[in-house]
């Protein structure tokens, strides 16, 4: 078996490519005035396409985590290489038989291109649970920072396909050719995705494995001599320096259990509301931005590739960042067969006041879109906080659910509580895409506040609501996560 270091210096370079190919879905504001040009869409028709690749994300969610679970991550990733293949590939080949000048808009041309984006959706979850779950389980000490690695790459991929957009796909003086840049992305997701699949592995560490990894020799020794009795600790506090704590907790808890803990479904409502408002601004970003008035000469275009960015890099910082802090702040407890738990390190804070700081962080932001935008230029303060609110949220959360919950099911509990913005998100971006559309003129693009002040006087309300539950969470588990 491999080092620790080395299976982690492996599995971060295997894995790298696959996690900066699997958010092309969220390049969707990019070719969006394109696809209202060519195929004559109306907001509502616009973000039922991107709502099926957002939500795509979320319906099997759970038995993609089971799945993991049983088989491992390999399998998954052989799952994105043919869905992400056939939703950009068939996507892009409707684009090409659509002719440019169509008199109205087509129907079945709309349903085809949902089901097309909600392949890539499906692909995505495929994606991003199998890096995930190989990060996680095999590194489960320092889950933070596994999680946030693995996650911040994936945040960093609509930059990567916005530069390739900018770079390779648009002349200068011209719009983006979305055919031809959709079609790159199937080519390239399939082949990444295909090779990720035949690399991909997990391994099965014991908590004296984890702990040999970051101790002498001599520690390693003394950790095997107390193996003999299972009731005994597998661990030495005065020797390691640690914190023990008994706490009942059973490890394979039934569907029916988890379903059961009412504490699942208030975590679930905190992740409906913050998830679901993140990526209705995340699908919407385009549309917010061209209702807006410039301050400069700069295109719309331009200005909504400027705010994806700063969204896509805040998010992948705020991983980066919050990962390690995470590991720190809340280091992960090991759970031993006699009901022992212990922490390698002392125990600062639960990581559930990242989600209260993520929901807070929320609410100052909404804010500000009811009093302080008046421009394109100050649509920054949304992209940012957004960012990092979605970050702080998903870096976070494989923490929490393992911590309470255990590891032996994280893949299909992780899935489940993912149920939450399959909620959300459609909820929060209907109501973006008919406040909108009640305030545009003859059918027309919606322009001026007016088009999205409803919408964020209730995130606002709602993200307020969110912070509450946390706070709850954050009581009930205090020193278990």
């Amino acid at each position: 078996m491999p080092s620790y270091s080395e299976q982690w210096l492996t599995d971060r370079m295997t894995g790298g490519g696959r996690r900066l190919c699997a958010g092309g879905i969220f390049t969707f504001p990019l070719f969006s005035p394109f696809l209202v040009e060519h195929f004559k869409l109306t907001a509502p028709r616009l973000t039922t396409i991107v709502l099926a690749g957002m939500i795509g994300q979320y319906p099997f969610a759970a038995f993609v985590g089971k799945a993991i679970d049983l088989y491992g991550p390999w399998s998954c990733s052989l799952a994105s290489s043919v869905l992400f293949s056939l939703g950009f590939g068939l996507f892009a080949h409707e684009i090409y038989k659509t002719l440019d000048d169509i008199a109205a808009p087509s129907k079945s041309s709309f349903e085809r291109l949902t089901l097309y984006y909600f392949l890539a959706g499906l692909g995505t979850v495929t994606s991003y649970f199998s890096s995930l779950f190989a990060a996680s389980k095999n590194f489960p000490e320092y889950i933070g920072i596994a999680s946030g690695v693995t996650m911040a790459i994936f945040g960093l991929s609509p930059v990567f396909f916005s530069l390739i957009a900018s770079t390779f796909f648009t002349d200068e003086g011209s719009e983006l050719d979305v055919m031809h840049f959709i079609t790159f992305m199937a080519i390239l997701t399939g082949v990444v995705h295909l090779i990720g699949a035949i690399n991909l592995q997990t391994t099965s560490l014991t908590t004296a494995e984890i702990v040999s990894g970051h101790e002498d020799a001599e520690d390693e020794e003394n950790i095997s001599e107390q193996t003999a009795d299972e009731r005994t600790s597998l661990i030495t506090p005065k020797k390691l320096n640690v914190q023990v704590t008994v706490v009942p907790i059973e490890h394979n808890q039934s569907l029916i259990d988890i379903l059961n803990d009412r504490y699942f479904w208030l975590l679930g409502l905190a992740l409906i509301i913050c998830v679901g408002s993140c990526e209705m601004i995340m699908s919407n970003l385009g549309s917010i931005v061209m209702t807006l008035p410039s301050s400069s000469s700069v295109p719309s275009s331009v200005a909504t590739a400027t705010q994806v960015r700063l969204l896509s890099l805040s998010n992948t910082i705020t991983r980066l960042v919050v990962g390690p802090l995470a590991d720190f702040a809340s280091p992960m407890a090991s759970f031993l067969p006699n009901g022992t738990i212990h922490y390698t390190r002392k125990h600062h804070i639960s990581r559930v006041a990242f989600l209260s700081g993520a929901s807070m962080l929320l609410v100052l932001t909404y804010t500000w879109m009811e009093l302080g935008v008046r421009s394109r230029e100050d649509v920054w303060v949304l992209s940012v906080g957004t960012g990092i609110a979605y970050g702080t949220i998903f870096t976070t959360l494989p923490g929490v659910v393992s911590g309470v919950w255990g590891l032996s099911n994280l893949g299909r509990n992780f899935g489940i509580i993912t149920y939450a913005p399959f909620i959300g998100t459609p909820l929060f971006s209907y109501l973006f895409a008919f406040v909108s559309a009640a305030h545009a003129s003859d059918g027309g693009v919606c322009k001026g506040e007016q088009c999205w002040r409803l919408t964020f006087a209730v995130t606002i309300i709602s993200a307020a609501v969110s912070l509450f539950a946390s706070v709850l969470l954050w009581r009930k588990w205090k020193g278990r996560v």
